[in-house]
């Protein structure tokens, strides 16, 4: 029996959620941390920006925003899967900020009206909805006209050598560690390079970015093309 992408996703998420952080930082080589600020310096926020993380996870795109706009930060981050969620809130709890405000939410359908936030981001998180074009729409929805919607999502490199050799870290040494330190029985980090493989490449995304109403659409490489973030402005 075919599962349910939006059940599968929560169910990995879930299994992986006390161990994210850390293989995050292992598996990336702790460069997650770099592409995280390189976003929110793309995305211009300032001291009075109001930010929306989508797909949140366990808050660290928040908490990168929070560094940027300063110690009266208040970013609001939304996520479905619950158990992500309240591993951040654990997290954040000791911190002298109220930057991390989690709300459990389906990006296909954000709790929030039209025309809210000047700036909605997601961070490795787009290409695990079920339905791209909705998620990106629903962004767009409740951002301010003249704000921004800023996507940081891994890709496909371009050069041959350096393809040929992330394809064998991705597709196989990573998996391969990640599933043994995390115990996962979902096969939660052979899902991530797979689903890397199916999600559209950083042209692509920038044209359905453009579909769905964004304006001035723009991508930015970073580690040799295996992470880009898109950044595109609402009318």
């Amino acid at each position: 029996m075919k599962v349910n992408k939006e059940i599968y996703v929560q169910q990995i998420f879930s299994s992986i959620a006390k161990r994210y952080d850390f293989l995050n930082s292992l598996l990336s080589l702790n460069l997650d941390r770099s592409w995280r600020e390189f976003a929110v310096q793309l995305s211009g926020a300032s001291t009075d920006s109001s930010v929306l993380d989508v797909c949140a996870g366990t808050g660290e795109l928040a908490a990168a925003y929070a560094e940027a706009i300063g110690q009266h930060a208040s970013v609001l981050s939304t996520d479905f899967c619950f158990s992500m969620l309240a591993v951040g809130q654990e997290k954040f709890k000791n911190r002298n900020t109220s930057f991390f405000i989690p709300i459990e939410a389906d990006t296909l359908s954000l709790p929030f009206q039209d025309d809210t936030f000047e700036i909605v981001s997601v961070g490795f998180g787009i290409r695990n909805v079920s339905h791209l074009q909705k998620g990106i729409s629903e962004m767009i929805r409740v951002t301010i006209p003249g704000g921004r919607v800023v996507v940081l999502e891994f890709t496909q490199p371009a050069v041959p050598v350096i393809k040929h050799a992330y394809y064998l870290y991705f597709k196989k040494v990573l998996p391969l560690i990640g599933n043994l330190i995390s115990k996962n029985r979902h096969d939660a980090y052979g899902y991530l390079p797979s689903s890397v493989m199916e999600f559209p490449d950083c042209y692509q995304l920038k044209m359905i970015m453009k579909e769905c109403g964004l304006v001035n659409v723009s991508y930015y490489l970073r580690t040799f093309g295996i992470v880009a973030v898109h950044v595109g402005s609402k009318r």
